[in-house]
């Protein structure tokens, strides 16, 4: 079992990542002062329901915890104002109280919508992740938690960090290829940003998603937690560094948004972003990354690395300026200096709309 401490401006929690790491779960409650008979809500969805649900209900009842569930759609369309107020009626039907607790039991989706349940429910309750998805590395780290909205990803939300995170790799075995290669995106991300060393790692050993697992698949998710708390620690409001986060999102989420929720992964439209990045980042600093061959990289994992048919520059970048990070309908990217150094740069619409063009026009052949 691997330990962590994830520490932020306000905050410490634990973090415990390893095969098995639900049974710890009685054991990590007690140590964070809940009693038996405190209620719990577990939050997951239709798809890791039927999979872990009783095994998580079972572990904490056994331990003496009231348990009770509520189970959304799977997908990121769950992430609506009609499911969080769907988890708000279930926490009040329950009789959760200010001493309860919620668990996220399952991927980014569930993460992020029952932390924003957990961050609004009587002004704020306590709650635990428990990711089950490779992507939720990123996304289960760090106290972000919001819903969509037609109009933006992540719009509506809050920063409220969890008590603690419980990363049962067993729980990963059931992942679906297509949802593997989304959480794989983000591992490439928290590479490209931060770390040279274990961006020559990953070329070097994960040739393919069948090399993720085992030994290599935990140290991916290790290197990549490490990196997502190392950023959480200095800026845990995004105020700063934390932005850097965003490498491929400014263009991933116009896509998702565009698209509509659900019809590219978040890793799929992330991992075209960042291949969008690059170009804006050669553009921009009139240097090449052709060496590193980016998009024949990323096809080699199965990642889409072009746009989508159909797509209209300009209704992409009329999504990109109401990304958060747009300062009065300025967008700002994260573009990559080198590999392991990026920045947030202020974009003028007609370059930008211009690069869009070209990277539509050239099938994203980074």
């Amino acid at each position: 079992m691997i330990e962590r401490t994830i520490e932020t401006a306000t905050k410490q929690y634990p973090l415990l990542l390893g095969d098995g790491a639900v049974r710890a779960l009685p054991c990590l409650l007690r140590a964070l002062s809940c009693p038996p008979g405190t209620k719990m809500l577990i939050i997951t969805d239709d798809v890791v329901a039927p999979l872990y649900l009783d095994e998580v209900r079972a572990t904490l009842a056994a331990a003496g915890y009231d348990v009770y569930a509520y189970i959304i759609p799977n997908g990121e369309a769950a992430k609506s104002f009609d499911n969080y107020y769907a988890c708000q009626t279930a926490a009040l039907q329950c009789g959760l109280d200010r001493r309860s607790l919620i668990v996220a039991l399952g991927g980014g989706v569930v993460g992020d919508l029952a932390g924003f349940v957990a961050a609004t429910y009587m002004r704020g309750i306590r709650y635990i992740q428990m990711p089950t998805t490779l992507l939720a590395h990123d996304s289960a780290v760090g106290g972000k938690v919001a819903i969509n909205h037609p109009l933006g990803k992540n719009m509506i939300g809050a920063f409220h960090q969890p008590e603690a995170v419980v990363y049962d790799t067993a729980f990963l075995r059931t992942l679906p290829e297509r949802e593997l290669r989304s959480g794989f995106a983000e591992v490439i991300k928290h590479a490209l940003i931060r770390d040279r060393r274990f961006y020559d790692w990953l070329r070097a050993e994960i040739k393919t998603l069948a090399d993720l697992q085992g030994g290599k698949l935990a140290y991916c998710i290790e290197k990549g937690i490490d990196i997502k708390a190392s950023v959480v620690r200095e800026d845990e409001k995004e105020t700063g560094v934390r932005a850097h986060l965003n490498f491929g999102h400014t263009l991933g989420h116009a896509l998702e948004s565009e698209l509509g929720y659900g019809v590219l992964t978040h890793g799929e439209a992330v991992a075209v972003g960042m291949l969008f990045a690059i170009l804006v980042s050669e553009r921009l600093y009139g240097r090449s990354f052709a060496e590193h061959r980016f998009a024949e990289w990323f096809a080699a994992y199965g990642f889409p690395v072009s746009l989508p048919d159909g797509l209209a520059p300009h209704r992409l970048l009329e999504k990109m300026k109401g990304d958060k990070k747009a300062y009065a309908g300025t967008v700002r990217m994260v573009l990559l200096r080198e590999i392991g150094d990026v920045e947030v740069v202020e974009l003028e619409d007609d370059k930008l709309l211009a690069w869009l063009c070209e990277f539509a026009g050239q099938g994203g052949e980074r």
